[in-house]
């Protein structure tokens, strides 16, 4: 399958790998196409990976992915080609977080007007599904933690791009939780901010999420 990557940050980064491992073939995007970043991951990688703009990485992939800083989600979908969106799945791993009053940081927007949302409003026409935004970029691809896999909350409108996800999400070595629609991503972007407060008050950085049944 063809991935392409909005995002050349860590997450980008990570998730980029990890699908390269998986055997798949990746475009990271940037805002230009000399972006250092992107270049030394197409570079580094082998012949499956590969580098562009945002437009680029958007009309490669079969799946795309968001992991941009939320307060740019707009600003990246708009340059990467709003059509190149059509009928795909989209993977929004992004977080609305507010640092203008320093840390911890606050989220950016209430219900109605998450960054899942937002997104899925802007390409009404995209399968928009929120995943991995409730843990750091280095557990990203099969994560080892002592209790087991830990789970990722996932959600999303279309069933069928969720069980496509949930696949990945799965093959990337995590337990998945369905919680419902894309409204669902207030919550799991409030969540985030859980594992930065946790993380704030001496807990590291090495920790997830995992949901107990009975």
């Amino acid at each position: 399958m063809d991935v392409g990557i909005l995002g050349t940050g860590e997450v980008g980064r990570a998730l980029a790998k990890g699908f390269l491992a998986l055997g798949h073939s990746v475009k990271l995007g940037g805002r230009e196409a000399s972006n250092e970043k992107a270049l030394a991951f197409a570079r580094d990688n082998g012949p499956r990976a590969s580098s562009g703009t945002f437009a680029d990485a958007a009309e490669f992939g079969d799946l795309l992915v968001l992991s941009t800083l939320g307060s740019a989600n707009e600003e990246a979908l708009r340059a990467a080609g709003l059509d190149n969106f059509t009928g795909k799945v989209l993977i929004d791993t992004t977080n609305p977080l507010d640092f203008g009053k320093g840390m911890p940081p606050r989220l950016a927007g209430g219900l109605g007007d998450s960054a899942g949302e937002l997104v899925q409003r802007l390409l009404p026409e995209a399968k928009v599904v929120k995943a991995f935004n409730t843990v750091g970029n280095a557990h990203m691809f099969r994560p080892e933690f002592p209790g087991g896999p830990p789970d990722m909350f996932i959600c999303g409108n279309d069933a069928d791009a969720k069980q496509e996800v949930a696949a990945l999400v799965t093959a990337f070595g995590w337990n998945v939780a369905d919680v419902g629609s894309i409204q669902s991503s207030h919550y799991l972007e409030a969540m985030c901010l859980v594992w930065v407060l946790y993380a704030m008050q001496g807990g590291g950085w090495n920790h997830a999420f995992k949901l107990v049944k009975k």
